[in-house]
């Protein structure tokens, strides 16, 4: 091995890393602006382990509002109370795991509810029991069963594992692809040939969603075959579904493709959008109980929509007119994001 070549490399990448400004201020920006978001987001708060739901009739004012929880029980920690108004919300939220224990408010005797298949159920259930009075346990609470089927949490996991993998795929194999054809001058050279620039991006767009519906279903075989997983509504409706989101998170990668020159700029903002969607959309856990603005940030993002349309038919047994909402939303997306696309994309540098 010559050194001095080695060095010579190891100084010129340095120079062209210091070189590219977008690349070189975004590694330092970007660790910035995650600790700063999610510190705004869930900074200055207690971490909360469990949601426990207490469902009245009527809201009591904020300086009365636990009065009607046993103390003990009020007062361990790590525990986020979350009330309701309506029966039918708190036993649906109990049933999709967006709270982990359901307490009806007012004198003893309790009553609670509990998913048997939430683990962090089962441990709420031995804390608030042990919160009681000795030796009253029996006399003082009541278990009741949830109405209606109860859902796993993988069953509740799996969609946003699904969707979050499309979202991976489009974002990286159209917007990252296209950059760095770009960087390469292929996209130059194409310019040359009789191909249009909407001829180009469309068969981009439609390989890509070819890969992305042909990957779903072979995973979603093969994760079947374990897991078995029971779908309520029509399998004809979730490809529907899943078709249209899709096109959706294709044409969004189509933007971050449009201008970018830089590889290590654009991988950059990828993961940028990307991280809050994974964590924001509901694909690893609830938002349940978090700030409104923040419920309200998530719905810019279309990967909220596709999941949020995808549990519905899956967990819910809707249809396409039950979940026309959220793909009117997608829908509109797309063609805001192919519009955006198609009017800064260009060939060359």
């Amino acid at each position: 091995m010559n050194f001095k070549r080695l060095r010579i490399m190891i100084r010129a990448r340095n120079r062209e890393f210091f070189r590219d400004k977008a690349a070189f201020g975004w590694n330092f920006l970007f660790p910035f602006l995650i600790v700063a978001g999610f510190g705004i987001i869930f900074g200055g708060q207690e971490f909360i382990q469990y949601k426990v739901g207490v469902f009245t009739p009527v809201l009591e004012t904020a300086a009365n509002e636990h009065e009607d929880i046993p103390q003990r029980f009020r007062r361990t920690r790590f525990i986020q109370f979350i009330r309701f108004t309506s029966a039918e919300e708190a036993f649906e939220k109990l049933r999709y795991h967006k709270i982990d224990f359901l307490l009806k408010a007012g004198p003893p005797p309790y009553q609670y509810w509990i998913n048997n298949s939430s683990p962090k159920g089962y441990i709420l259930e031995k804390i608030f029991q042990s919160s009681l009075l000795p030796g009253d346990n029996l006399d003082l609470a009541h278990k009741e069963e949830i109405k209606g089927r109860q859902i796993r949490y993988i069953d509740w996991l799996f969609p946003g594992i699904l969707t979050m993998n499309m979202m991976f795929s489009a974002l990286w194999g159209v917007g990252y692809i296209l950059v760095r054809y770009r960087k390469n001058g292929v996209l130059k050279r194409l310019k040359a040939n009789p191909l249009t620039a909407f001829e180009y991006l469309s068969a981009q767009m439609l390989s890509r969603i070819f890969l992305l519906m042909f990957t779903l279903i072979i995973v979603w075989i093969g994760c079947d075959l374990i897991f078995s997983f029971y779908v309520e509504g029509s399998y004809i409706d979730l490809v529907i579904v899943f078709f249209i989101g899709s096109f959706s998170l294709t044409a969004l990668g189509l933007v971050f493709a449009a201008r970018g020159t830089s590889e290590e700029f654009t991988n950059g903002i990828l993961t940028f959008v990307t991280w809050p969607m994974m964590f924001l959309s509901e694909v690893w856990f609830s938002l349940e109980g978090a700030p409104g603005w923040v419920k309200s940030v998530t719905q810019i993002f279309p990967l909220t929509h596709l999941l949020k349309a995808v549990r519905k038919i899956m967990h819910d047994g809707a249809g396409l007119i039950d979940v026309a909402p959220e793909m009117a939303i997608l829908t509109v997306m797309t063609l805001t994001f192919l519009i955006a696309g198609a009017a800064m994309f260009s060939w060359d540098r």
